[in-house]
């Protein structure tokens, strides 16, 4: 087995090319060989690629990524990465061997490539690269999905997040960014350490608090009240921060 996994990417927004680009270079043992659009502008690359590791979107044009799986030989290893969840039994009848729904993190990506490179290796990951890579999961900004759009968001930009019904509407000193995603998804996102959950409809960055009295916490000109069901975890969480 090679010290790195060669890979390539299928991919048509040209944003989420970008991220998983930004990914694949963080990871010490990943090489990217190619990247590309449509099954058919891969099709004629792969066989001189023959990457390890081929990470696929499924709603592709000319041809969806799930149709283009069958046709490959030799066969990767394949990660989908979609914005939809309702393939995931399909994916499993193909022997997918992960299925990464966006936006996800580095942390998720890191650990399914890891998983796979641990499972093509007899050796241990080196450990300088592994430190290395360790290092790299924390996390200095989150994509989300803002209209049609893909948008990168430093995270230490983000002041505190407002729940709107069925979006998120996320505070930075610079802009207000509404996106279509659950407190609980947006937690998987972020560093937890550095963000808490002070009431159902608000979510705080810790160091961006300038005060706290009677339960109420001041960032920038925003009060943001802490709910009794929150306030005991939020409490401690500053204990330790």
């Amino acid at each position: 087995m090679p010290d790195k996994l060669t890979c390539c990417i299928i991919e048509d927004e040209y944003l989420a090319q970008e991220i998983l680009e930004e990914y694949i270079r963080k990871v010490p043992f990943l090489t990217l060989k190619g990247t590309y659009a449509s099954p058919l502008e891969a099709a004629g690359h792969l066989p001189a690629d023959q990457p390890d590791l081929l990470f696929l979107d499924i709603n592709l044009p000319e041809l969806d990524g799930l149709s283009f799986i069958p046709m490959l030989s030799p066969k990767p290893m394949i990660i989908l990465t979609t914005a939809y969840d309702q393939y995931a039994l399909k994916a499993y009848d193909l022997e997918v061997k992960d299925y990464l729904l966006k936006p996800f993190t580095f942390e998720r990506f890191y650990r399914a490539v890891l998983r796979l490179y641990q499972e093509q290796s007899p050796r241990p990951v080196p450990a300088k690269q592994e430190e290395k890579a360790e290092a790299k999961l924390e996390q200095e900004h989150i994509f989300l999905k803002v209209g049609h759009r893909i948008q990168k968001v430093a995270t230490r930009d983000i002041l505190f997040v407002e729940g709107m019904k069925d979006y998120l509407r996320i505070h930075t000193r610079d802009e207000k960014i509404m996106t279509l995603l659950s407190f609980a998804r947006l937690e998987e996102l972020l560093p937890a350490q550095e963000f808490a959950r002070v009431h159902r409809s608000f979510l705080v960055a810790l160091n961006k608090i300038d005060h706290i009295e009677k339960n109420r916490i001041q960032i920038a000109d925003q009060l943001i009240p802490i709910s009794d069901t929150y306030a005991e975890a939020f409490y401690n969480m500053l204990k330790g921060f």
